[in-house]
């Protein structure tokens, strides 16, 4: 059975309206609910008194119409009782400023005394539900991520730093403190990088990211462990923010969760925009998939326009169902729909869910119960299917952490690049996918990395190690500048993979805004490609073993090389010393491909996705249509239709606008 869901609030309505609500739930295919992720103040109005007789009635409603249960604690959220009490629990910026009342995750994850008061609510709740054979899960907090830069954490943070260091003079030597005469005598003159001190040590504020990484894991953690001595038989996870949330290292947040989960929202009153690019919630899922190596959860799936202060645009007849289908698409073995009435009160009044405000269910409820009726059809083949890719970018934190530090350029993103990447992956239906820089990589035919600017030794060994037996890389500009504490290196860039590489950066250009370079092609697959355009960075490179694949033709370093092509080992690794525009990208990225051998499962018109997910006896073909205009698709055999009427599909696949279908190819 495939789990298909809705986020509720019952504490939000009268008590009468549950069983209507659970009907309706049922009738549209919903068999797993999330609760109370928000409900603190409701679990224990006062301190040490907790109610959990309503919770426990709201379950036994969703229950008698066959649906289970996951469970939020609800520590993003603690009632005012408790901030009054204690105002220094409450989070301090980066201004120095301590946060108020009014919103949620206002805490600091540091704080002994906001663990108490957790390990109190948490417990409770732990051993009220910990046997229920309807509650299933436990979903952590509510999406993580904001830096406290208070005393608590400050301390913490110098405690952090003990145990990375062999002592005050190892930090010193590896930050550099001796510039600007920062050299620390005690542990407890070390600060945090708040905007007050200006520009930070790039060694102090990378290690202070790492440390508010950690902090988040750890209090993560003090959950898990609480919740793990009561029940081994309940999944933990936590709902994360796909591939654009920053701050946080996903790959250890994700560690010790039974299962990954993600908030989907393609389009919100911060994301306002008519026309989407389905390659970002395609990236996100690729990003999740990748953390864990294995299927995830939506435990929020967008039900309705987004938005608190503004209304984001509605979804068009179809969107629900084709974004849902797209995360299942690629890796999703569970959906949650966020939400399932509109608050009529509180800050998201305006984040529509699946019924009205009024509750009445209109076109959007009726398109989910479509989808709900399909996965009972067809959802007991997608959890038995796993996704797999020829293509994998590596993410790594360590860089992106040190790129928002110092972005080299004021036109750069690390983000935004390796969206740009894989997008150019993504409108051809090449499947990549995303993984830790320290991954086995033996299994892909090509491997990005986009700019590793903080290059450990070990990733570098694991790359030649990749290259040598047989792989093909593609490195970027900005590599192997720093060691892991931030540091530039002492040897030609780009570092530890010049000699895989086979080149050398003599000089680099930071270009400013508007200026551009233009790139020439040098290899003969490329005779007749337009010529590419280089934008905010260009190394000027000097090859050793490498051939030229592109020159710049324009400023001091025309007829320079751009990029280039060492064969090394079985293998090979291409340089690319500069961003490209799309028509770069997509030029590059059919030659890559090109030489790589790599495959799209069919070829399809611009706006069509086509994903597979294998499982032991065939394939799964997702074919989705993101345009507004129907689209054909030429298939390349027989399928079995799994949408709808169990049919033959064959020859030239017509979709609707918005359409979805999936094929499934057996052997």
């Amino acid at each position: 059975m495939y789990a298909f869901g809705v986020d509720y609030y019952p504490e939000h309505w009268p008590e009468e309206r549950w069983p209507i609500d659970a009907r309706l739930m049922a009738e549209a295919g919903v068999n797993i609910v999330r609760l109370a992720e928000f409900a603190w103040s409701r679990l224990e109005p006062q301190e040490g008194r907790f109610d959990f007789d309503w919770l426990d009635r709201a379950i036994e409603g969703l229950v008698a119409q066959g649906i289970r249960v996951i469970l939020g604690t609800p520590t993003a959220s603690p009632p005012p009782w408790l901030m009054e009490a204690h105002p220094d629990l409450y989070r301090v910026d980066d201004q120095g400023r301590r946060l108020t009342f009014g919103n949620r995750r206002e805490y600091c994850p540091n704080h002994p005394l906001y663990h108490d008061y957790t390990r109190a609510i948490v417990t409770a709740l732990a051993e009220h539900y910990a046997e229920h054979p309807h509650v299933v899960g436990w979903q952590i907090d509510n999406e993580f991520g904001d830096h406290c830069y208070c005393p608590v954490c400050r301390r913490a943070f110098q405690d952090w730093l003990r145990h990375r260091y062999a002592g005050l003079a190892a930090l010193n030597a590896a930050w550099g403190t001796i510039f600007w005469s920062h050299v620390y005598t005690e542990w407890a003159q070390i600060p945090v990088p708040a905007a007050t001190g200006g520009s930070p040590n790039p060694g102090l504020a990378l290690d202070f990211a790492r440390f508010a990484s950690d902090s988040y894991v750890a209090y993560q953690q003090f959950q898990i462990d609480i919740l793990r001595r009561h029940t081994a038989r309940q999944f933990i996870t936590h709902n994360l923010m796909g591939f654009k949330y920053g701050k946080l290292n996903y790959y250890d947040l994700a560690r010790s969760l039974d299962l990954v989960s993600w908030d989907n929202y393609p389009r919100t009153q911060w994301s306002f925009t008519a026309e989407l690019d389905p390659s970002g919630p395609a990236l996100a899922a690729a990003t999740m998939y990748g953390l864990k190596g294995q299927p995830f959860w939506v435990m929020e799936q967008q039900a309705g326009p987004g938005g608190w202060e503004l209304v984001s645009a509605m979804p068009r007849p179809g969107e629900l169902r084709l974004w849902a289908y797209q995360q299942i698409a690629h890796g999703a073995d569970g959906l949650v729909f966020f939400r399932w009435r509109t608050a009529r009160y509180g800050t998201e009044q305006y984040w529509h869910g699946l019924l009205e405000h009024d509750a009445r269910p209109g076109r959007r409820y009726e398109e989910v119960a479509r989808l709900g009726a399909e996965l009972r059809r067809a959802g007991e083949k997608i959890p038995e299917s796993r996704v797999e890719a020829p293509v994998a970018m590596l993410l790594s934190y360590d860089s992106r952490f040190a790129f928002q530090i110092q972005p080299n350029n004021p036109g750069y993103s690390y983000a935004e690049h390796f969206h740009a990447l894989y997008r150019a992956f993504h409108e051809r239906n090449v499947a990549v996918a995303v993984v830790d820089a320290t991954a086995d990589l033996s299994s892909y035919r090509l491997v990005l990395a986009p700019p590793l600017y903080v290059l450990p030794a070990a990733v570098a060994a694991n790359l030649e190690s990749y290259v040598r037996a047989g792989g093909t890389l593609v490195c970027f500009f900005r590599s192997g500048v720093k060691d892991a504490a931030n540091a530039v290196v002492n040897q030609p860039l780009p570092g530890l993979l010049a000699e895989l590489c086979g080149v050398e950066v003599t000089s680099y250009d930071s270009l400013p805004p508007g200026v551009e370079n233009g790139l020439e092609w040098a290899v003969p697959e490329l005779a007749n490609a337009a010529p590419g355009r280089a934008r905010a960075w260009a190394d000027i490179l000097t090859p050793g073993s490498a051939e030229i694949v592109a020159r710049y033709t324009q400023d001091y370093y025309a007829g320079q090389p751009a990029i280039t092509r060492n064969r090394y080992g079985s293998g090979s690794a291409v340089y690319i010393g500069t961003i490209g525009d799309a028509a770069t990208h997509a030029t590059l990225v059919d030659w890559l491909i090109g030489q790589t051998g790599v495959t799209a499962p069919l070829t399809a018109p611009a706006g069509v996705e086509i994903t597979v997910r294998n499982h032991a006896s065939g394939r799964l073909l997702f074919v989705l249509n993101h345009t507004a205009l129907s689209q054909d698709v030429q298939l390349d055999g027989p399928y079995h239709n799994l949408l709808g009427e169990p049919i033959r599909v064959e020859g030239t696949l017509t979709l609707a606008p918005r359409d979805v279908w999936i094929l499934e190819q057996t052997d």
